[in-house]
């Protein structure tokens, strides 16, 4: 497949809310999207078949995970990721910057990179921007992200950490710009990096914590250098959901107009309609296959545990308003059979029907976006959808 060049326009407005389309080496993905997060190549529980039914534009796979297992240098051989597992449609690598921020005590940060121990088997490893740019070049996804420094939430007015992890993250941004270019201009500079997707798009992240004097300056700073588009980083790491959303309002109107934002690691689904109110384009969460597997399914009328009880008898669908395979075949019981006896397919059909609820949830925001209508459909959105 020759590459198109990375592109993105925005079609309609309601507001600050968006709708868009973005243009990749390997496709097209409608804005506002959801990306189902497949870490090591692969979403949880579910087929690239069932994925592409469920209407999946794009999906994240995981820099760190990978690069561990089964090894960048051999998905290179084979070609690059999508070749590799099958996927035809977009992909969005993540740098490992939040699986590195997750080993805590097995990591150690400084200037020039992480140094950490393998998950796996202990051996001593190390990332640093230039590496994350080259295990990507490798992987060959069509956006990849600059490696950052994650710290988790912080006491209110707490800057020192968010300052220093901010800084430090503008700095590993130009330097994994400036490899991207390297391998762009110049490929035979880096013989041991084989390049499978010259059309791979680089996104920059701004951190900053909850802090919005920060938060303005990583986007000056991360915009200055010049990326194909911008992830607002450092959120869903513990603050309350009102802090995350105003540091949402305040971040997303600074970044350029016409790339598209992305919001990284939220959320719930109304997290997500909230976040598109305030001018968010893409999302990924591990959320809704995580739940599924714990036997939580996210419905329009809120989170069902399929474990109750209540569901032991209970023959209606899952959710009657979903048209997803799960929810015209089986009952409420027969699922809550499936979990309680620790049947694989358990995992699968719940989800199914998460993916699904999610995906369908992004076309109608569209739609409506399309339509001026979003306003009316947040609004109910919120008066059926419960949390609890």
């Amino acid at each position: 497949m020759s590459p198109e060049p990375f592109s993105f326009r925005v079609t309609a407005t309601e507001g600050a809310a968006r709708r868009g389309t973005l243009n990749t080496p390997h496709g097209t993905v409608q804005t506002p999207a959801f990306m189902p997060v497949g870490t090591r190549g692969a979403v949880k529980g579910i087929t690239h078949r069932d994925l592409e039914d469920a209407g999946a534009e794009i999906i994240l796979g995981n820099t760190y995970h990978l690069h561990l297992r089964p090894g960048d240098d051999l998905i290179a051989r084979a070609g690059g990721l999508h070749a590799f597992i099958g996927w035809r449609r977009p992909i969005l690598t993540d740098s490992g910057g939040y699986q590195v921020f997750s080993l805590a005590a097995r990591r150690k940060v400084t200037e020039d990179g992480v140094a950490f121990r393998s998950h796996l088997d202990g051996a001593l490893c190390a990332l640093s921007p230039e590496k994350a740019t080259d295990i990507q070049a490798q992987l060959g996804s069509d956006i990849a992200m600059v490696l950052d420094e994650l710290i988790g939430a912080e006491p209110p007015g707490t800057l020192d950490a968010p300052r220093a992890a901010m800084e430090r993250s503008a700095r590993w941004a130009k330097r994994a710009r400036m490899r991207l270019e390297q391998l762009r201009n110049d490929p035979g500079s880096a013989p041991d990096v084989i390049v499978t997707n010259p059309g791979q798009a680089q996104f920059g992240i701004i951190q900053g914590g909850t802090d919005q004097a920060l938060r303005t300056e990583s986007v000056q700073q991360t915009v200055e250098i010049g990326f194909e588009a911008y992830a607002i980083g450092g959120l869903s790491v513990g603050e309350p959901v009102e802090i995350m959303y105003d540091v949402v309002a305040h971040t997303a109107p600074l970044l350029p107009s016409d790339r598209p934002r992305y919001l990284m690691g939220t959320g719930m689904p109304d997290d997500l309609v909230e976040c598109i109110a305030r001018g968010v384009d893409i999302f990924d969460c591990v959320l809704p296959t995580r739940n599924a597997r714990n036997g939580q399914l996210l419905t329009s009328h809120g989170v069902l545990v399929i474990k109750n009880a209540q569901y032991a008898e209970d023959m209606g669908p899952p959710d009657p308003d979903c048209g997803c395979y799960t929810c015209r075949t089986f009952s409420r019981a027969y699922l809550r059979h499936l979990f309680m006896a620790g049947e694989m397919t358990a995992a699968t059909l719940l989800t199914v029907h998460n993916l699904c609820f999610y995906l369908d949830l992004m076309r109608r925001i569209r739609d409506a976006i399309g339509f001026g209508s979003f306003g009316k459909l947040r609004q109910e959105f919120h008066q059926t959808f419960s949390r609890r």
